[in-house]
């Protein structure tokens, strides 16, 4: 693949072979600005997990503590005092089987997260189909499937961040733009790591944490050093 100018010179700023502290990865990845849009910043880790185990396969959803950067438009299913509750915490959209029809009939999807209290789910399944693919569906896992409404709209729109393991083991989440302050970024890779390592399977033998690299939307892999996190 040939690669562009703004690529390569990103590319020439990491040192071949090696493995950065996390600020000085940062660091690196900043000076080596892709694009000239703001890209987001990307944090993959390749876990020891066998994934064809239940207990191995990890999701769940957190707040950075400097969010991601990124406004999301909530869609929260509910009815009667839950619906008012996700209006009041700031919902983009809001509605129960008038937005399922919507979305059914007019393959409509202006949002980026959908968040619903229990009792809307079985109408819910009725078009899983079309949700399940575009990451879209509530699940309990990631809290969006929710009583606390509001509590729910308020994290995603703090920066929540939703994250599952692939069948290989990699997990890759947004943790913020190129544009955050190095410290706001190592702050939230860090949070992340120690989430991971928090919810480590108790199956897993020896190393766990295989792999760490950062990247900008457009700009070259840089990989982080992974002993600084070993448990």
């Amino acid at each position: 693949m040939k690669r562009g100018k703004r690529y390569l010179d990103a590319l020439s700023k990491i040192e071949k072979g090696t493995s950065y502290e996390v600020a000085e990865a940062v660091k690196v990845l900043k000076q080596g600005k892709a694009a000239k849009f703001d890209e987001s910043v990307e944090l993959v880790l390749r876990l020891n997990l066998d994934t064809k185990k239940a207990d191995q396969q990890l999701r769940g959803a957190t707040v950075l503590p400097n969010g991601t950067g990124k406004t999301k438009r909530v869609l929260v299913i509910a009815r009667g005092t839950k619906a008012n509750e996700a209006k009041e915490a700031g919902a983009d959209y809001v509605g129960d089987m008038d937005m399922i029809d919507k979305i059914a009939s007019e393959n409509w999807f202006e949002f980026d997260t959908m968040i619903a209290t229990p009792d809307m789910m079985p109408a819910l399944g009725k078009i899983g189909r079309v949700l399940g693919p575009r990451g879209l569906m509530p699940n309990p896992k990631t809290g969006t499937v929710t009583m606390d409404v509001a509590k729910a709209v308020e994290d995603v729109k703090k920066g929540r961040v939703e994250y599952r393991t692939d069948s290989f083991g990699n997990v890759a989440i947004i943790v913020g733009k190129v544009s955050f302050e190095e410290a706001k970024l190592v702050e939230n890779i860090n949070a992340f790591i120690a989430l991971i390592n928090k919810t480590k399977p108790s199956t897993v033998k020896g190393k766990y944490i295989l792999n760490i690299s950062i990247s900008s939307t457009m700009g070259p892999g840089i990989k982080i050093d992974t002993s600084s996190f070993e448990n």
